[in-house]
């Protein structure tokens, strides 16, 4: 599923991580540290990959189009699960 977010909200999101969910998030999805880095607007393409983000100039950072969910999906979860 496709969704539209500003770079800086996309950011925030992955700064609110609690620690060690970079690592966890790789292990689920099977991806590097670096890939997960890199969906949240990373750009370390050496040790990582590509991974369905589209950037675009705009207000907040940009617009960033997403082609799937699935990863910022998981961090809310991690970051709700760390609130209660």
């Amino acid at each position: 599923m496709e969704k539209k977010i500003t770079f800086n909200e996309l950011r925030k999101i992955k700064d609110s991580l609690p620690d060690g969910s970079i690592r966890q998030m790789a292990k689920e999805f099977a991806v590097s540290e670096e890939t997960v880095r890199n969906y949240f607007g990373g750009a370390n393409y050496e040790n990582g990959k590509a991974v369905g983000i589209h950037m675009e100039p705009g207000p907040n950072g940009g617009i960033v189009l997403l082609d799937d969910t699935s990863m910022l999906d998981r961090a809310k979860q991690l970051i709700a699960a760390e609130a209660v």
